[in-house]
Parts: C-alpha cells; sequence; structure tokens
C-alpha cells in the first residue's frame, strides 16, 4: 500500500509539474521566443535565457533538448547552447525551492480555484492561467501524498540500514541519485522524492547531497538519448552537458563529504527540505560561476572527444523534431523553414527567367535541382506540421499551424510553375525561337510586376504585416491587366505574321505562369491579412 501511495503522490507530482509548465510555456508564447532568439554570443545573456527558459517550462531536460534541436538545425552555436544549458541547471532549482515551501495542507484550495478557472473561465489566457494554478496545486498534492507515503518507511529497520549505507558512502549517493534522475527522466521529481523523505524525517541533508550530485549527471541522459540521429555539433552540446554536471559534482565532492556544504546550509535554516532546495541553488550557481569563463575551453574539450566535421545539411534547416516538445518555438520555426521555402521558390522563379532570357540551359538545369528542395521542404514541413497540430497549442499557433499548410502548397506551386518556365526555356532554345523587342519588353514587364507580387507575400508573411500584405491587391490588378493586354498584343503580331504560332504558343504559355505566380502570390498574402487582421 506505501508503494502504491508513493508511485501516486509521484505521478501527481510530475503531472503538475508538466501541467504547470505547459500553463507557463502557453501564456507566455511569444515573450519566450523572443528570449531564446535574444540569445547571442555573451556567455552571460545565455545563462539567464537558459535559467528564465528553464523556470517557465519547469524542467531542464526540455531546455537541453531543445537546445541539442537549435544546434542540430544550425540556429546555435556550441558556445551559446553551453551558456544556455548552464542556465537550465539553475532554473530547474526553482521547482526544488517552491516544493520546500510545504503548501501541501493549503494545495487543495489551488486544485480547487485552477480547475474552477479550467472549467468555467472563458479566454485562452485565463484558462492557461487556471492550468498553472491547477498544476501547481496538484503537484503540492502530490508532494503530500508521497510525504504520508514515506513516514511508516521510516520506523522500518532495513530502510534506515539502507539510507545509513547511503550516507556512509557517498558514491552510492551519486549513483542512486543519477539512475533514479535517468529512469524518472526528471531530476526536479528525483529532488522532490528527496524533500518528501526529509518531511518524514528518514534522511539528513549529508545523506541528501550526494544524491542531489547524482541528480545533475543523471539529467544528462535525456539529452544524451535527444542525440540519436544528430549531427556532430548536437552530440557536443549533449556531452558538454555532461561534462558541466560531472565537474561540478568533482569540485564539490570536498566540501560535501566532510559536511562542510551541510553545515553551511544547516547553519540559515534547521527544515531539512529548504536546506536540500538552497544545496541545490548554491551547488549550481557556484557550479556555473566556475564554468561560464571555461566554455571557450569546455568546447575545444567536446570538439576534441568527438572530432571531424558536419556534413552540409540536406533538407529542412529550422525544423527539428526536438523542439516539438515546445510547441511555440516549433511554431515559429516552422514559420521560419516556410520562409526559407519560399526565398528557394522565388530563386527558382529568377534562375528561370533569366535561363529563357539568355538561352542558357544550364540555369535552367539549376531550376530542376531547385525544385527538388522546394518539393522535399513541402513534405518534411507538411509532415512536421501535422506532428505540430497533435500538440497542445494556443489559438494563436493553431492558426498559425492551420495558414501555413495552405502558404506551403502555395509555394510549391509556385515553384511548379518555375519549373514550367526552365521547360519553356529549353523549348525555346532547341527549337530557336526569337522574339522581338516589344515581346522580350512585355514579358520583362510582367515578369518584375509578379517578382514583386512574390517580394511582397514573402515580406508580409515573414514580417506579419497587414499594410505590405494589402499592396498586393493593386499588383495583382496590374499583373491580371498586363496578361491580358500582352496577350492580345501577341494574338495580333501572330495575325500580322510577325511572330510564328510556336513561338506564340510559348509565350503565352510563360505569360499564364506568370499570372498564376502572381494568383499564388496574392494567396499568401490574404493568408497573412486574415491571421493578423
Amino acid at each position: 500500500m506505501t508503494i502504491i501511495k508513493l508511485l501516486g503522490g509521484l505521478g501527481l507530482f510530475i503531472y503538475g509539474m508538466k501541467l504547470m509548465g505547459d500553463g507557463l510555456e502557453n501564456a507566455a508564447g511569444e515573450g519566450l521566443k523572443k528570449i531564446l532568439e535574444k540569445v547571442t554570443k555573451n556567455p552571460v545573456i545565455a545563462v539567464i535565457v537558459g535559467a528564465v527558459v528553464t523556470m517557465v517550462i519547469q524542467s531542464s531536460s526540455a531546455t537541453t533538448v531543445m537546445v541539442v534541436g537549435f544546434v542540430n538545425a544550425g540556429l546555435m552555436n556550441l558556445a551559446q547552447a553551453a551558456g544556455i544549458i548552464m542556465g537550465a541547471n539553475i532554473g530547474t532549482t526553482i521547482t526544488a525551492q517552491l516544493v520546500a515551501f510545504k503548501l501541501d495542507e493549503i494545495a487543495p484550495i489551488f486544485v480547487f480555484v485552477g480547475a474552477m478557472m479550467v472549467m468555467f473561465v472563458k479566454g485562452k489566457k485565463r484558462r492557461e492561467i487556471g492550468n498553472i494554478i491547477l498544476g501547481f496545486g496538484i503537484l503540492f498534492v502530490g508532494m503530500g501524498t508521497m510525504s504520508a507515503a514515506m513516514k511508516p518507511l521510516t520506523t522500518l529497520p532495513m530502510f534506515q540500514d539502507i539510507l545509513t549505507t547511503v550516507g556512509q558512502h557517498w558514491y552510492l549517493g551519486v549513483i542512486a541519485g543519477a539512475l533514479i534522475t535517468a529512469v524518472l527522466q526528471s531530476s526536479s521529481a528525483t529532488t522532490g522524492i528527496l524533500v518528501a523523505l526529509a518531511t518524514a524525517g528518514a534522511l539528513n541533508i549529508n545523506q541528501a547531497l550526494p544524491i542531489i550530485m547524482g541528480c545533475n549527471i543523471g539529467t544528462c541522459i535525456t539529452a544524451m538519448l535527444a542525440t540519436v540521429g544528430t549531427n556532430k555539433t548536437a552530440h557536443r552540446a549533449a556531452m558538454l552537458h555532461l561534462i558541466f554536471n560531472v565537474f561540478g559534482t568533482v569540485i564539490f565532492l570536498p566540501i560535501i563529504i566532510p559536511g562542510f556544504l551541510g553545515d553551511f546550509v544547516s547553519y540559515f535554516t534547521g527544515d531539512v527540505s529548504r536546506q536540500i532546495a538552497n544545496a541545490h541553488t548554491i551547488f549550481n550557481v557556484v557550479n556555473t560561476l566556475i564554468m561560464v569563463p571555461l566554455i571557450p575551453v569546455l568546447c575545444k574539450i567536446v570538439e576534441k572527444l568527438i572530432p571531424g566535421e558536419d556534413d552540409e545539411k540536406v533538407g529542412p534547416k529550422y525544423i527539428d523534431d526536438r523542439l516539438l516538445e515546445t510547441p511555440v518555438i516549433a511554431a515559429g520555426q516552422v514559420v521560419k523553414e516556410t520562409i526559407r521555402m519560399a526565398n528557394k521558390a522565388k530563386l527558382s522563379l529568377e534562375l528561370a527567367m533569366d535561363a529563357f532570357m539568355k538561352n542558357d540551359e544550364n540555369l535552367a538545369e539549376k531550376v530542376y535541382q531547385n525544385e527538388e528542395v522546394i518539393n522535399n521542404l513541402e513534405e518534411c514541413i507538411t509532415t512536421y506540421l501535422v506532428k505540430l497540430s497533435k500538440c497542445e497549442l494556443s489559438d494563436k499557433e493553431k492558426n498559425i499551424v492551420a495558414s501555413t499548410f495552405h502558404v506551403v502548397t502555395d509555394i510549391e506551386r509556385i515553384g511548379d510553375h518555375a519549373e514550367n518556365l526552365a521547360d519553356l526555356t529549353v523549348q525555346k532554345i532547341n527549337k530557336k525561337l526569337q522574339y522581338s523587342e516589344d515581346a522580350i519588353n512585355e514579358i520583362t514587364n510582367m515578369y518584375q510586376t509578379t517578382l514583386k507580387a512574390l517580394d511582397v507575400s514573402i515580406d508580409s508573411y515573414a514580417d506579419r504585416d497587414v499594410v505590405k500584405a494589402n499592396e498586393i491587391t493593386n499588383i495583382e490588378a496590374e499583373i491580371d491587366k498586363q496578361h491580358k493586354r500582352y496577350r492580345d498584343l501577341h494574338i495580333k503580331r501572330l495575325h500580322e505574321g510577325t511572330c510564328n504560332a510556336y513561338a506564340g504558343a510559348v509565350f503565352l504559355d510563360l505569360l499564364s505562369n506568370l499570372e498564376r505566380i502572381g494568383d499564388h502570390s496574392t494567396n499568401i498574402a490574404e493568408i497573412v491579412v486574415e491571421n493578423n487582421a
């Protein structure tokens, strides 16, 4: 019965922590995304960012996995990743500090208030606040359940012998902490168990400290598992996380084994649970202060341990399944990937028209190669959007996902029309077709207007700029007007015999493809207006 209560309490604790983290993450939304985008080469800022993000999502493992995803996507270098990982270790101690408040007696009030808000309050933002309060309450109900379950264990001689053995042999504590955390995939959960044991009077601070050190090593397992299938830099980021925590443990053991650190935290409070929380915070803060100046050295060490260069990245650059752990970040990344795909389609259009004007078959071949990249990106982005749509998303993120499906389709069609233009170029070269100066000027004019429409659609989508997107109406009207006028003029030339039928068919096909590119550009701009009006 005791084990069942303990497992139930642990389940509630982990679920409450997850619920609270998801609520905070969704409430933070754009703010969280902006924080991560402000990471620079300044390691102090990177540490602060790592700490803040982990405080929000309530999991250093999730932050580290996210960092591995960023590094794998080429959005962050190893030095930046090191700073964020160090900050994540500080951020995760906030959970321990919260748990040490022992609010389990009033936790049901938080559960009641949170549940009422989730069930009856209107408005997504308010419901997210309800989730935060509900998660907070469930977390402490779980803590109370674990503490109550531990109480009978403290009187068992066998349990006391185990704790005494662990207390006498520090290395057993480190191993136990690492193994439990590796299994639970959460150092906060292991710390919660320690606080429950301390609250039940089962162990003292000196017995708990080696286990805390082991927690920090065990939490690295999640990041190491996340590197499966990633590039070398991502592997280095995970290895750096492990080295950071192992070095920290080695540095602290000389003051833990004799009891110096235990005596230090005991001096400020007699509450063992608060002592555990404070020791956890001190370890991570001091370890970070020591290691931050050594980031360049740590980077060199992991580069020696994992040598070699990454192959040039093929396919998606910004999206990574590891980022799905944090949907608000994943939604931002899929937009970046879509913009990248749009610029590839724009490049295809430019190459195709350049090839047509210069009779350059090599440029036409580049369009075909680029089209393969565009098709690959469409498949990858669509698959990613399907996965993202199954995550917990705010209304804003849901709109982004839904609209991006349509945007990706329009971009892919633009790439197809550019490929059609390359086909027309090859026909022009093979048949040695010639066009009058008037015909070339008409093609050039319509191409420039179409390119302008594509630029407006991409820029407005990237910046969510409704004013910019509304410019598309006049441009689209001009494209339609040019299409009709130039088609009529060319038919007139055909009647006059200044242009042969085959060349005329190619010319009209070219105008038609440009006009369709204008239509798809307009679709993208209209989606921007609908989503941001």
